[in-house]
């Protein structure tokens, strides 16, 4: 339980709950029916809706051996994103990032293409911003080693193999989130002169513990918070009553120089 609570606190939540639902579902002792995505019992007012779909319809693998295989796949480029990559060097920026993969791939997957389950979807969209990130490091995918950038490609092309067309096309909802992403928050701002409106709120950051002034250690260095308008406003307010001789309230009177 120590390893567990260091993982990264997004991909080792959605993993782990992947992991309890879909071997409580194939065993037969929950229905997982009651977790798909099904827009009549969601988007209803008839009935009280059943939102939670919203959130588990991303927690259902594919049977058999893909219990294991797919959090694999989940974890192993979503913990490395959550880690490392320096597009979520702040508190909560993965969750917010994940919130809107997930988002595009509802309305894209589920009311859209009319399908139920979204985990590999949101695996490939993983992957792919991965592969963004690292376009040269060596992956395996399977038996076979090839450069991170043909990854997201790879993936789908063994869903369209194995499962067939419509669940690769469940699966490049993923993707076209992904690249959406990429998108509005680095080309668009980058080359097309744009804004970038996908910001983490400070509500979210508080909740990955993103105090102001708090340091967080990364794979890749070490992140910290800027200060809020109350610290500035704190700093300016000594600056001042030291550069008049006025006391602070944390120390003594003060003096002038040469007083």
């Amino acid at each position: 339980m120590d390893v567990f609570w260091t993982l990264p606190p997004v991909t080792r939540t959605i993993t782990a709950l992947a992991v309890v639902i879909s071997a409580l579902g194939y065993s037969g002792m929950i229905n997982l029916s009651y977790y798909v995505f099904l827009s009549d019992y969601i988007f209803t007012i008839r009935q009280v809706p059943q939102v939670w779909r919203l959130f588990t319809s991303f927690l259902i693998t594919k049977p058999k051996f893909a219990i294991l295989l797919d959090p694999y796949f989940l974890y192993q480029y979503g913990s490395g994103l959550e880690r490392e990559s320096t597009r979520f060097s702040q508190p909560g920026d993965f969750f917010v990032y994940t919130f809107f993969l997930c988002s595009v791939i509802l309305a894209t997957a589920g009311i859209l293409l009319k399908r139920y389950t979204f985990l590999q979807a949101l695996s490939l969209a993983f992957a792919y911003t991965y592969a963004q990130d690292n376009p040269t490091r060596q992956v395996s995918f399977f038996i076979i080693t090839f450069d991170a950038k043909y990854l997201p490609f790879g993936m789908l092309f063994i869903t369209f193999i194995i499962d067939g067309p419509d669940a690769a096309l469940t699966q490049a909802t993923g993707l076209v989130a992904a690249h959406l992403y990429d998108f509005l928050t680095r080309i668009w701002p980058t080359f097309g002169g744009g804004t970038n409106y996908i910001f983490t709120p400070v509500t979210v950051k508080r909740w990955f513990g993103g105090n102001a002034g708090s340091v967080q250690q990364r794979a890749y260095g070490t992140a910290r918070q800027g200060r809020t308008a109350d610290n500035v406003a704190g700093l300016r307010s000594a600056g001042a009553a030291s550069a008049t001789g006025r006391s602070t309230g944390f120390g003594g009177p003060g003096q002038r120089l040469g007083e």
